[in-house]
């Protein structure tokens, strides 16, 4: 193969890539579809400078099928961009809680954070108040009882009587600080999310956290649309 037969498939690649990225921004499903069928492995494309891929960009949407779709073809479910985030992040922080449902299914990582202030999926969903969207991110950490929620939200410490319930390991995710030791809770409450706040508040977050007075913080709290790039 000589050299612009490489460049050629490169370039042909690159442009597949883009309808794809396109595909997966507007929901359309059969396009997606069509140029999965015609090369898997657009599946992992990314976006040059800020490596957003079509996952990103369809879970950013809430176009749970084509989310799906790309998961199946072999997509990264755990695909940082240039800031961090991954299609995890993105779908919390837009409330698009069915496409973090079909991640959740696909074993998305809920621990990571992005590399410009240590933001989890968590600090995202309750920094815009999406309520289900937090619910769905700490499903890993609540027992299939049809009393744990009640037992919780009255603050039981009588987690034995709950199969496999690990109390503190909860507490410790919800409490995990971003940069400047802003929690989930935080972020909820100075955005005046009242439904999250005391969900949270129910799961047992700590109303003791400090933060910190730097410009990490301050970009955290005071600049919602920080996130919204």
């Amino acid at each position: 193969m000589n050299f612009f037969s490489i460049m050629g498939n490169s370039f042909g690649c690159s442009a597949s890539g883009e309808r794809l990225v396109s595909a997966a921004r507007d929901g359309d499903i059969q396009e997606a579809k069509a140029l999965l069928e015609y090369n898997r492995r657009l599946a992992k494309y990314s976006t040059f400078g800020v490596r957003n891929s079509p996952l990103h960009y369809s879970a950013a949407q809430g176009h749970h099928e084509i989310v799906s779709l790309l998961l199946e073809s072999g997509a990264d479910i755990n695909l940082r961009n240039y800031r961090g985030q991954t299609a995890l992040m993105q779908a919390g922080q837009h409330g698009h809680w069915k496409v973090v449902l079909t991640l959740m299914l696909f074993e998305a990582n809920i621990h990571r954070a992005d590399y410009l202030n240590g933001g989890t999926a968590l600090h995202l969903a309750a920094l815009n108040g999406h309520s289900r969207c937090i619910r769905l991110l700490l499903a890993d950490y609540i027992p299939s009882t049809a009393d744990c929620w009640d037992l919780l939200s009255k603050g039981s410490n009588d987690n034995g009587s709950i199969s496999e319930f690990d109390g503190s390991a909860l507490r410790e995710f919800i409490d995990r600080p971003a940069d400047g030791g802003i929690t989930a809770l935080h972020m909820a409450a100075l955005n005046g999310h009242v439904e999250s706040v005391q969900l949270l508040l129910d799961l047992g977050a700590s109303v003791n956290e400090i933060t910190v007075e730097d410009g990490t913080t301050i970009d955290l709290i005071g600049e919602s649309s920080f996130y919204l790039n």
